[in-house]
């Protein structure tokens, strides 16, 4: 397998995912001339579109795909059949394209019909979960958003977390100021910088390193509830995510 990352608007990720036969599942296409660049380049033959939710930075892409590429299929959950879906999928369905079998997860929050596409090792999560931070709640509920990202975290360690932003430097100057004493977050926040420093990407990142710097993903941390002004282990991880994403949204 062979993970393309390209950039595309001002902060976004496409994502290439492509087999050994060169057959390439197209995800979140924001843009569609620096993909159709990419695949003339590389000699790639896209195989289908999928689409993690209907905001427009994730599907402006897909009428200049379809121009090109007019056959594709396009997977996406109801709430995209209005920008381009073709093949409408649900939670646990499994969606085959080349050589992958990516199963289909429900993750509503950031929007009611977000789905994420998991191909083992890679989680393809639009704007659910961001390295060191999650995305705002425009439709859902904070219980569903929280539910959604322990989905996300019952997946193996070893996941490749392939979100569509780079927003990983505000996450984690974000993250320092919920938790100044934890040296983890400290250092992965000065990794950041210098990696952004030098243009370079920051993701994909895993979930085993997302689980010590995602604040979100510690919403079970005592420090971090005695940090927001909560009485620790007084209300549902739920409320306390609430709580902390209304923080951030102030931040």
């Amino acid at each position: 397998m062979e993970l393309i990352r390209i950039p595309a608007l001002s902060d976004n990720y496409i994502w290439l995912l492509c087999d050994e036969n060169k057959h390439c599942a197209i995800i979140d296409p924001a843009e569609s001339r620096p993909v159709i660049d990419i695949l003339a380049a590389n000699q790639l033959i896209p195989a289908a579109i999928l689409l993690t939710h209907h905001h427009y930075d994730h599907v402006g892409g897909v009428p200049g795909l379809l121009k090109q590429y007019p056959e594709l299929p396009v997977y996406g959950s109801e709430e995209t059949q209005n920008k381009g879906a073709t093949q409408i999928v649900h939670e646990e369905n499994t969606v085959e394209i080349g050589n992958f079998s990516f199963r289909i997860i429900a993750l509503p929050g950031h929007t009611l019909g977000h789905i994420a596409f998991y191909q083992a090792p890679y989680l393809f999560c639009g704007d659910t979960l961001f390295s060191g931070g999650c995305g705002r709640l425009f439709e859902g509920t904070a219980k569903q958003m929280f539910s959604s990202l322990e989905k996300i975290s019952s997946l193996p360690n070893d996941t490749l977390i392939c979100c569509a932003h780079e927003y990983t430097a505000a996450n984690m100057k974000f993250a320092k100021t919920v938790l100044p004493d934890n040296q983890i977050i400290h250092d992965y926040y000065q990794e950041t910088l210098k990696l952004r420093e030098n243009n370079q990407a920051t993701i994909p990142t895993d979930l085993q390193t997302e689980k010590k710097i995602n604040v979100f993903l510690n919403c079970h941390d005592i420090d971090l509830q005695k940090n927001i002004g909560i009485k620790p282990n007084s209300t549902p991880l739920s409320s306390i995510f609430q709580r902390l994403r209304a923080y951030k949204d102030r931040f």
